[in-house]
């Protein structure tokens, strides 16, 4: 629930998670499917390298090999079972070109050095094994973000600002939250500003309007959410802060 607000204050139209574009996908969207295979192309490459031990492009078997695994896994993602999708994916990918490999290397000679580098209860294992590790550190963030999170919920606290309301009067248009951001920003990198709003709890109006060209009615009209950003750019809230710098524009 505080994860959907969060997500509300930094915009309504912002980018989903992994998890949020394979669900959507996975349910026939196919907007979802081509921004999830846009932004995780990369990651599909490197997976399928890792495992082939050179580098991999769009005119190697291997890559259409994983881009179908890639596929495989958005179709086959359950939440439930599979907390992080791009671990699932992962797996997937990596097994699936493994298996290329094994067949490949049926119909040609390999070096004996890669012949034991695939081998069957190895390769498993070590696929197992570095899952487990991207699980955990998945759920290690997870539990981290979930505390600064909190935390952050009793920073705005002292403003009377909550989760609830910022979801409700943050901008919805980008062109606005970027200029929000920009003008919170100004403040808490100016010692003058930002001193006067932990004294006052609010904005210092008449000064910002010399700065910016916004009117101060549209200053006015946004300013809880300034002052969230601005309580967000001062804290120590490293993961959050690294969690949510794609929707604060």
């Amino acid at each position: 629930m505080l994860l959907s607000a969060i997500t509300g204050l930094f915009g309504r139209d912002g980018k989903h998670s992994a998890e949020e574009l394979a669900l959507l996908a996975k349910a026939g969207d196919e907007e979802a499917l081509n921004e999830l295979l846009q932004s995780y192309a990369p990651f599909v490459k490197k997976t399928a390298a890792q495992v082939c031990k050179r580098f991999i492009d769009q005119h190697d078997d291997e890559w259409s090999i994983a881009l179908s695994a890639f596929h495989e896994a958005v179709k086959g993602y359950e939440k439930d079972k599979n907390a992080s999708f791009l671990t699932f994916a992962h797996l997937i990918i990596r097994r699936r070109v493994i298996d290329f490999i094994r067949k490949e290397s049926n119909r040609s000679e390999f070096s004996h050095d890669f012949q034991v580098q695939i081998d069957s209860d190895e390769t498993n294992h070590w696929i197992e094994a570095d899952a487990a590790i991207k699980h955990y550190d998945v759920k290690k963030q997870a539990e981290i973000r979930k505390e600064e999170i909190h935390l952050y919920e009793q920073m705005l606290a002292e403003y009377k600002l909550s989760f609830q309301v910022l979801a409700k009067v943050s901008p919805a248009h980008e062109d606005a939250r970027k200029t929000a951001v920009q003008i919170a920003q100004m403040i808490a990198e100016t010692e003058e500003y930002f001193d006067y709003l932990c004294e006052k709890k609010k904005l210092p109006i008449k000064e910002i309007e010399q700065h910016v060209k916004v009117s101060r009615k549209t200053i006015e009209r946004n300013r809880k959410y300034i002052i969230a950003i601005i309580v967000l750019i001062k804290s120590d809230l490293h993961y959050l802060k690294d969690y949510l710098k794609e929707r604060l524009l």
